[in-house]
């Protein structure tokens, strides 16, 4: 995913923490907020509960990579956080990638299920 559509800053973190809404799922919570730009950033969180440096790191590029592939359907104009729960370093690329998509639909960011 290229720098230009991440979340960097700490406060974009706490601003879309604070100030926006969630939606649940077992392995991975999403929390939206309309930022004014034309495009829209995402944020991964992983907690040290997780796991190890390694375990988290490898969450990371899962969660960045389904995010990178979804981003050319995604709406603009929206800031994201995607949190980790601690179920996540156990599950497969796939269950991921259709937890995420189940989320980023409910949310409104996406159409349609991608196949």
């Amino acid at each position: 995913m290229k720098r230009k559509f991440r979340l960097t800053n700490a406060t974009d973190f706490k601003r879309v923490r604070r100030f926006g809404k969630s939606y649940a799922h077992p392995l991975v919570v999403l929390v939206i907020s309309p930022n004014e730009l034309q495009i829209s950033r995402f944020g991964v969180s992983v907690s040290k509960a997780l796991g190890n440096a390694v375990q988290r790191n490898r969450v990371k590029r899962q969660l960045r990579e389904i995010i990178r592939t979804e981003l050319v359907q995604a709406s603009s104009g929206w800031d994201a956080v995607v949190i980790a729960r601690s179920k996540l370093a156990q599950a497969s690329f796939s269950e991921i990638h259709d937890a995420l998509d189940d989320l980023l639909v409910k949310a409104g960011l996406l159409n349609s299920k991608t196949i």
